[in-house]
């Protein structure tokens, strides 16, 4: 007898992407605790390391290096991925408020969003200057202004260590581009609190040999355009940052929650005032025994939040976590040297950047060589050809799990014709035209097996999606009726994500200028939503069989989230892509169906693929199609991951379809099954470019990728 898949009972809410939740999610994802549903909130795809931030400043490290994946991360811990901003948390109702979205409920929440070094109060620090924390707008931002030319002024906000080591990286990368270069260090105090005499001394001098100046007893009164003002005058600089200690969020100060100075108060077992809410790493004040901001404690605290975070949920017992006295500090000195200092002792030079080095790189190698789970291995006795049907690999979600098209074909072509006057067979079509008392209707049905775990997220994916029939065929969207299947789960976690579901698709149809009608609901192993949708023709069906020799053929969004799709699902796929994949498969196509409405024949690019869906026209208008392959866009990281094997569950099956294109390199993702794909019209060739503008305008990512042909069949013009 099949066991069914347990039941999840409590939601694990996790706020932000810190260090400390990073290290919980890794460990989180050795071992799970069946019934908890764990979700990741991220203002990101990606959590800098701030302890990589100076190296990269410097020039020692790639962009690349300084990033935790954390949608990696996720999908290895079997956690949903959130990406917008926390404004709020209520623990009386146990809601975290998120941008964009409705409410995320929670019964056990921890809270790990870092702090920022943004200045509010200052006048003009927003429009002339930017923090140091969050790192990934700082280091933007640096980047750019280091790619320039001619001579770099350059002006920190703060003298402690943080606004030190940016002044001694920011003067090496400056000198390595042979820019000459001002740097300044202003502080309102002493500069470098919090180290012994000889490591100052060190540091000091560090700092007059790379020509920074260190301008402390000066109070910074404003930002301009010109540089920073004091009250001991202006300090000139083109490129300014602050690094003047840790500033917490203001919504933490608002949640309701004990707070000192804005941070959230935590006992030893890292909880705060409402024991259901956790807190780690800057953003927390360990009110039994301070210690000052610094990653080791974040990093050290990770074990302890795991299994208290567990105990919360129905696991296992507390712990205490007790800080440690001191510990060890090291310090870039901008070149490939640091400097060591712990319980007095100072040590500097090489040796010592290539202990932190090593350091560094020990810690991110964490997150990049995740364990890979092996797969169930198949029962000793089992029927014949299950191994070839399992595939090498899980099945994809969205898209990639359609049934292939010919085997749809085939069954199909078994329905006896329509013998009603008012169904008009379209055949070809995903959608079916009725006419009711004079009115013209189009209705589509569609569902897809979800490609993420946010199910906010996979409605506005799965709603988009099915309404690219209706769009396609040039129909103003009318009615829809959701179809939600969800995995097990207790009432109150099947309320939570229903109600996360619905207002996703009120939003998406409503938007669309459709009225959610009604649906059905039930429980299976894992998520699944589809809509069947109607809409109103005023003028005459587009369908896939106008389209004339000589049209051009355009295409509304990039291709590549089946192959993104699978990557992520293995864990191979770099967030950020996925992150972009995302929000064009959440994209809305009305507008660009507005804009086409003239077009001869036009199609939504969906499981079939792109040269599927183009073959479809061809076949509806006996024509053929020759097309441009680089002017066909592709979602960034799909060519890599193509080109290094990757592939989507109906992969093989879409080739078929058109088994005289070449294959390989970029080709071969003109099959890849599209999850909300962009709509593909044949349109008259001396209007096509002013469609573009338009479409373009409308902020869609369109190109015309090709022109039908006489002569029938899909050629690619390389």
């Amino acid at each position: 007898m099949k066991t069914p898949p347990l039941p999840l009972t409590r939601d694990l809410v996790l706020v932000g992407g810190g260090h400390t939740h990073a290290l919980v999610l890794r460990k989180w994802g050795m071992n799970p605790l069946p019934g908890a549903r764990l979700t990741v909130i991220t203002t990101g795809p990606t959590a800098p390391y701030s302890g990589m931030l100076p190296g990269f400043v410097a020039g020692h490290y790639s962009r690349d290096a300084l990033d935790i994946d954390l949608v990696q991360l996720s999908r290895f811990a079997g956690a949903r991925v959130v990406l917008g901003a926390a404004e709020g948390i209520d623990p009386e109702r146990r809601e975290i408020h998120v941008s964009g979205r409705p409410p995320i409920a929670f019964d056990v929440a921890s809270i790990n969003v870092g702090i920022t070094s943004d200045m509010p109060r200052l006048p003009g620090f927003a429009e002339y200057a930017i923090p140091a924390k969050p790192l990934g707008p700082f280091a933007s931002a640096w980047s750019e202004y280091l790619s320039g030319d001619g001579p770099a002024s350059v002006a920190i906000i703060g003298g402690g260590v943080a606004g030190a080591e940016l002044a001694m990286a920011m003067a090496h990368a400056l000198k390595k581009r042979s820019r000459p270069a001002r740097i300044s260090i202003v502080d309102a105090d002493t500069a470098l609190p919090g180290l012994g005499a000889p490591a100052v001394a060190r540091i000091r001098r560090a700092l007059d040999r790379l020509g920074v100046r260190l301008l402390e007893q000066r109070a910074v009164t404003a930002i301009t355009h010109e540089g920073v003002e004091t009250d001991q005058g202006l300090v000139e600089a083109q490129f300014i940052t602050g690094a003047a200690g840790a500033r917490p969020y203001p919504w933490l100060a608002e949640s309701g929650l004990e707070v000192v100075d804005g941070f959230i108060k935590v006992g030893p077992r890292l909880q705060s005032s409402d024991p259901a809410i956790f807190a780690a790493g800057d953003c927390a004040h360990l009110g039994h025994d301070p210690r000052p901001k610094a990653g080791v404690y974040a990093v050290r605290e990770a074990p302890i939040l795991h299994d208290n975070l567990r105990a919360a949920l129905g696991a296992g017992q507390m712990r205490d976590y007790r800080p440690q006295r001191d510990y060890l500090k090291l310090i870039s000195l901008g070149r490939k040297a640091a400097l060591a200092e712990r319980f007095g002792l100072t040590l500097a030079g090489a040796l010592m950047w290539r202990w932190k080095d090593h350091i560094d790189r020990k810690f991110m190698d964490r997150f990049r060589d995740l364990p890979t789970m092996a797969q169930p291995p198949l029962p000793r006795h089992h029927a014949d050809d299950l191994q070839e049907a399992l595939g090498e690999k899980p099945m994809c979600g969205g898209c990639g799990a359609k049934v292939g098209r010919g085997a749809l074909r085939t069954a199909l072509e078994r329905l006896p014709h329509s013998e009603r006057a008012d169904v008009t067979s379209l055949p070809g079509d995903d959608a079916a035209l009725l006419s009711t008392g004079g009115v013209r209707q189009v209705i589509s049905t569609d569902h897809l097996r979800s490609v993420t775990e946010d199910p906010f997220l996979m409605t506005r994916i799965a709603a988009v999606h099915a309404l690219g029939d209706i769009w396609a065929m040039g129909a103003a969207p009318q009615a829809a009726t959701l179809t939600v299947i969800l995995p097990r789960m207790s009432a109150e976690l099947q309320e939570r994500t229903l109600s996360e579901i619905i207002s996703a698709a009120h939003r998406v149809m409503r938007g669309a200028g459709a009225e959610i009608v009604g649906g059905h609901s039930s429980m299976g192993d894992e998520t699944t939503i589809g809509f069947t949708v109607t809409g109103l023709l005023e003028g005459e069906a587009i369908t896939l069989s106008g389209a004339r020799p000589g049209d051009a053929l355009v295409l509304t969004k990039p291709i590549g989230s089946g192959v993104l799709m699978a990557a992520e699902m293995a864990g191979i796929a770099a967030g950020a892509d996925v992150a972009v994949a995302y929000d064009l498969m959440t994209q809305p196509q009305g507008e660009a169906a507005r804009i086409l409405s003239g077009a001869h024949a036009m199609t939504d690019v969906t499981g079939f693929g792109l040269a599927g869906h183009l073959n479809g026209i061809c076949e509806a208008s006996n024509c053929g199609a020759s097309l441009d392959l680089d002017a066909i866009p592709t979602m960034p990281g799909a060519e890599a991951l193509s080109a290094s094997g990757t592939r989507s569950t109906i992969f093989a099956e879409n080739r078929m379809l058109a088994p005289d294109l070449p294959q390989g390199g970029k080709a071969d993702l003109l099959f890849d099954p599209q999850t909300s794909g962009g709509l593909l019209a044949a349109v008259e060739a001396g209007e096509a470019d002013a469609l573009l503008a338009d479409l373009r305008k409308a902020g869609l990512e369109a190109a015309r990728i090709g022109v039908v042909t006489a002569q029938t069949g899909l050629r690619l013009n390389r």
